[in-house]
């Protein structure tokens, strides 16, 4: 059964297609872990504690506050009756955006050192390698669809700038998280990691 504040953000992330947003994933693009737009890498749910010393492998449900509803102040509105070129329709894209790139985070994952997988945004690719990028939980956000609210976008800085990687690779990161806003033109982040770890993404057994 998902988690009840992931299936809220599905559900925004829908009225916000319904609003006539395009989404348009290149066909190929894939990859091999992908996982459906309603559903982030990694499964929902709540993290399980580990060892001490060790990094704790957190879901993205874990980053959403549990009192919070991205839907509540549109709940009374009747979309059916609206069109792409309605002006009520672009006034409520533009609260939805607001609301989403203010979205509160969970002060409990602040100094915390977790491990969490994701797809990678590049933001700062240079010779020695990639310094810094956003983490996100489904393919396509922030490059082919609107960006997650903030709660749902991590910004990475990398101790040690990985190589190799590319624009939606899927991937696991390691370090310790903040609650610090930031913007990118890629989007806005209620988190910050600086990124002691960033390897491939492996299917837990």
């Amino acid at each position: 059964m998902q988690n009840r504040s992931w299936v809220r953000w599905a559900a925004a992330k829908t009225l916000a297609l319904v609003l006539g947003v395009v989404v348009c994933i290149g066909a190929g693009a894939a990859s091999a872990a992908t996982t459906s737009a309603s559903q982030p890498i990694g499964g929902t749910g709540v993290s399980k504690p580990v060892a001490a010393g060790a990094f704790r492998e957190i879901k993205w449900d874990d980053l959403v506050p549990k009192n919070w509803d991205p839907l509540k102040e549109f709940k009374n509105m009747n979309f059916s009756l609206m069109n792409d070129s309605d002006p009520r329709a672009n006034e409520m894209l533009k609260r939805m955006r607001e609301t989403w790139d203010n979205a509160p985070t969970n002060n409990d994952m602040d100094g915390a050192s977790v491990r969490i997988p994701g797809y990678l945004v590049p933001l700062e690719d240079t010779k020695i390698g990639l310094k810094e990028f956003l983490l996100v939980p489904y393919f396509g956000a922030c490059i082919h669809t609107p960006p997650p609210p903030a709660n749902q976008i991590i910004y990475v800085k990398a101790e040690k700038p990985p190589k190799g990687f590319h624009s939606m690779d899927t991937v696991w990161v390691s370090g310790t998280l903040k609650t610090l806003r930031s913007d990118s033109y890629m989007g806005a982040s209620g988190y910050r990691m600086d990124a002691v770890v960033v390897e491939p993404y492996v299917e837990p057994k």
